[in-house]
């Protein structure tokens, strides 16, 4: 079942938005913390997002333009700001399209279906992975943090994955050494060691402080 994220302040639409497209077989969450939709849009993942332009704390551009910082699902704008300078700018931020306000349910369920279908029939969306606020896109290998991107060489962003992927769990040097160098029987420990302390560095100097815990005998931790 595809999943639709709506980013709209005013309840009665935002319901109305989720009874039609759950008569289509599409799970809807509204988002209530309008402060921080990143959260939402990371924890409910879903695969389409409607977003409206005027809401409270921050506009729909500026969420537009975060989210095209970490990802490609589909963004469609519903705005009674439906002017032709209110249009190209939401389409430069990164939108896919833009209905006006009052709109007809089936007109704005068959654009959803429209878009749905050429995103997913010919590619997948761009997996993230969240921990405090650091998003890691793993579909051009970068990490995202305060709208900073932090740059990172190959052996750092894969262990950045690979604990990320297992958050909450530790994972033992012996498993990073194996993820990091598949082809090499034999590589010197500290190697590792020294690309952990450059990844702790790099994140230390962003403001992401003990963002990697070590468990002394055991390997490392994200939690």
């Amino acid at each position: 079942m595809y999943r639709i994220l709506i980013v709209e302040d005013d309840l009665k639409i935002a319901e109305a938005i989720k009874e039609q497209t759950k008569k289509w077989d599409i799970s809807a969450h509204i988002v209530e913390n309008f402060r921080n939709v990143l959260t939402d849009f990371m924890e409910y993942q879903p695969h389409i997002i409607l977003l409206d332009i005027s809401l409270p704390f921050f506009n729909g551009y500026h969420w537009c333009s975060e989210l095209r910082k970490i990802t490609n699902v589909p963004i469609i704008f519903i705005s009674s700001a439906s002017d032709n300078m209110n249009i190209v700018m939401a389409m430069n931020l990164g939108a896919d399209d833009f209905i006006a306000k009052p709109f007809d349910g089936t007109v704005l369920i068959a654009k959803i279906q429209a878009l749905l279908r050429r995103t997913y029939d010919f590619s997948a969306s761009i997996p993230v992975l969240e921990h405090r606020g650091a998003f890691l896109n793993t579909g051009d290998d970068t990490l995202l943090y305060n709208g900073e991107q932090i740059p990172l060489s190959k052996n750092e962003y894969r262990i950045l994955l690979c604990l990320m992927e297992n958050k909450g769990k530790i994972v033992s040097r012996e498993r990073l050494m194996e993820r990091l160098w598949k082809t090499q029987q034999f590589v010197d420990e500290n190697t590792l060691t020294v690309n952990i302390n450059r990844l702790r560095k790099k994140l230390s100097a962003a403001g992401l402080e003990n963002f990697i815990t070590t468990k002394v005998g055991s390997g490392y931790l994200i939690e």
